[in-house]
């Protein structure tokens, strides 16, 4: 029944691309979701509970977690996730500046990092997840193809609203695993492909690009096979 979903999901998705235009091609994905958390409330794997345990409105209590404390260990190990992070962000930025014809400059990828930090700093100050340039937004700016900032700041101050109404937050938490799952193999399916277009233009003549390249793949696929190998 997960696997029904999450294809059923994905082959939602990929039909509304395929024979849609304008506005419903744009929102394929959330329709997506949507059929798929509906066909999943019909089968009995959506839990409503919290949707009517959530208050209408709340306002935000900074450090509602508590306040913070400084330790070594932790800030070392996140230092190192901070770097990642950072690689991480500067491949979304070249792939957004790619899709949007923009050359970046060494000014534009200060400001992107300037701007993550600001971001995670008040993530921390109002208990949100800290944050990052995530790399499924490349798929979803490529499949919907809007690509103004004007729409990015709509959006962010959407977000700012909804974040004052718990029923609207925990009515995403309802919709489960298999149905995000399809929806994910899509967006991430798209920055891998928008990864293998950009490697494309990489002269691998040059040894130098290749090993970068290796120790990249060996790298990453190591700590897939090998997952118990961070657990301390």
């Amino acid at each position: 029944s997960n696997l029904a979903l999450a294809f059923s999901v994905l082959l939602v998705i990929v039909l509304l691309y395929r024979f849609t235009t304008g506005f419903i091609k744009s929102i394929s994905i959330l329709i997506g979701l949507i059929a798929g958390t509906a066909g999943a409330a019909l089968i009995g794997k959506v839990d409503f509970t919290e949707v009517a345990n959530a208050g209408w409105v709340q306002m935000i209590h900074p450090f509602y977690f508590g306040t913070p404390v400084f330790e070594i260990t932790p800030i070392l190990t996140m230092s190192l996730v901070l770097i990642v992070s950072l690689v991480e962000s500067t491949g979304v930025y070249f792939a957004l500046g790619d899709l949007t014809d923009r050359r970046l400059t060494e000014k534009d990828l200060a400001k992107g990092y300037r701007a993550e930090g600001i971001a995670v700093l008040l993530g921390g100050v109002f208990n949100a997840f800290p944050y990052t340039a995530y790399s499924q937004n490349v798929g979803l700016v490529q499949l919907t193809g809007v690509k103004k900032n004007s729409v990015i700041a709509l959006a962010g101050a959407f977000l700012i609203m909804l974040g004052l109404f718990p029923k609207a937050a925990a009515l995403t938490t309802i919709i489960p695993k298999p149905v995000l799952g399809g929806a994910m193999v899509a967006m991430f399916g798209m920055v891998i492909a928008y990864g293998i277009k950009m490697l494309s233009r990489v002269d691998f003549g040059k040894q130098e690009n290749l090993l970068i390249v290796a120790c990249s793949i060996g790298l990453g696929l190591g700590v897939t096979v090998v997952p118990q190998m961070f657990q301390n």
